[in-house]
């Protein structure tokens, strides 16, 4: 399949093509990082054409285009793809070299140790595993705030899955929803995420916004990326943050790439959270985060920067021990240490309704574990 894009010779048009529907486009990923739309020394020619199978991208691979910027400008090819990609590791992107994935112009590279040069293109191509594996409709219950034929606005419980992955290819969200839906959900991600416009982690609980058609899920899509939908958690963190805010980039763990960590401006990208205390305990403080960005783990590393991790928290956080002190803090501390997932709730979203454009705002109540460990601990 072939697209072509007329700019009227004014650059603009296409680049602002490429934010507003790269959603359409498996095989193109538009991000400010890697093309500045203010950065002159890119010249875009009067049409572009963007060639790609669809069948192809629906079952057998995906295609991420890299262009290196000034930020990258004399990195090893490793580290710049991987800094600049979304989700792969340093050791994926050296495969990927090794295996013949990666092209530089239409030329296959070989040397993960070549300094890369500013305005490079770097086409990355990840194969999709279990490719030929359908998602099941399963009759799991949902919790459900809202619903049209345009969206669905869930509240998740911890402990679920928002979509199917290797080796986790059932009782997921996405297998839930495809039930109730009777498999009407966007297509937009194919057939691994039908649906899902954003994510929570496993054991997060709290609202998640779903697309039931094409159109739906780009408008969404788009609110999400330009940071215009409203989205605030509740967290229960160890200590008492002093911050009001907490800005700065993140960008994958150097030494655990499954991590996320606070990095220089050049590994990663920006991040902010707006910090308010609802409430505090002798060892450790209820608090509202709103996020300003939406980056991987966001909140649960952004508390783990500043020494106040999410309790709970399995990957950034940490168990306080026993030693001096008072029982009444030790039987805090037992509360606390035994919750078994992070304490962290996504209790609010406001957002445009795809279609109509009215603003729409939901609530979901905190969720019997994290009410009872509040209980818990309110009463020593």
């Amino acid at each position: 399949m072939k697209l072509s894009i007329f700019s009227n010779g004014d650059s603009r048009i296409i680049l602002y093509f490429l934010k507003s529907y790269s959603f359409l486009l498996d095989n193109f990923i538009y991000d400010p990082y890697i093309i500045p739309i203010n950065d002159n020394r890119i010249s875009i020619p009067k049409k572009i054409t963007i060639n790609f199978n669809i069948d192809l991208l629906m079952v057998d691979y995906k295609k991420i285009i890299c262009i290196i910027d000034k930020e990258h400008y004399g990195k090893r090819l490793d580290i710049a793809l991987t800094n600049l990609s979304i989700n792969i590791s340093r050791t994926q992107i050296k495969s990927l070299i090794v295996k013949g994935k990666i092209k530089k112009s239409n030329v296959v590279v070989s040397d993960p140790a070549y300094k890369v040069k500013i305005n490079e293109k770097y086409e990355i191509l990840i194969e999709i595993e279990n490719k030929d594996q359908k998602n099941l409709p399963q009759n799991i219950p949902i919790k459900i705030l809202y619903e049209d034929k345009d969206i669905i606005v869930l509240d998740k419980e911890s402990g679920i899955v928002v979509h199917p992955s290797p080796g986790n290819e059932k009782n997921t969200l996405v297998n839930a929803l495809l039930h109730h839906t009777k498999n009407k959900l966007s297509e937009v991600n194919k057939n691994n995420r039908p649906g899902i416009v954003h994510r929570l982690d496993k054991d997060t609980s709290g609202i998640i916004i779903i697309a039931k058609n094409n159109s739906s899920h780009i408008n969404l899509a788009k609110q999400f990326k330009e940071h215009t939908i409203k989205r605030k958690y509740f967290a229960l963190v160890w200590g008492l943050p002093i911050q009001n805010s907490i800005k700065g980039f993140i960008g994958r763990h150097k030494i655990n790439r499954k991590k996320m960590a606070m990095v220089e401006e050049r590994y990663g990208r920006y991040s902010e959270t707006i910090i308010k205390i609802k409430k505090k305990y002798s060892i450790c403080s209820l608090i509202e985060c709103e996020l300003k960005t939406g980056r991987t783990h966001q909140v649960r590393v952004h508390m783990n920067s500043v020494g106040s991790p999410i309790i709970g928290d399995k990957v950034y956080g940490k168990k306080i021990k026993f030693e001096k002190k008072l029982n009444k803090e030790r039987t805090k501390l037992i509360f606390l240490n035994s919750f078994s997932r992070q304490a962290l709730h996504a209790y609010f979203i406001g957002f445009k309704h795809p279609k109509t454009g009215e603003y729409k705002e939901f609530i979901s109540n905190l969720p019997q574990d994290f009410s009872e460990l509040l209980e818990n601990i309110s009463k020593y």
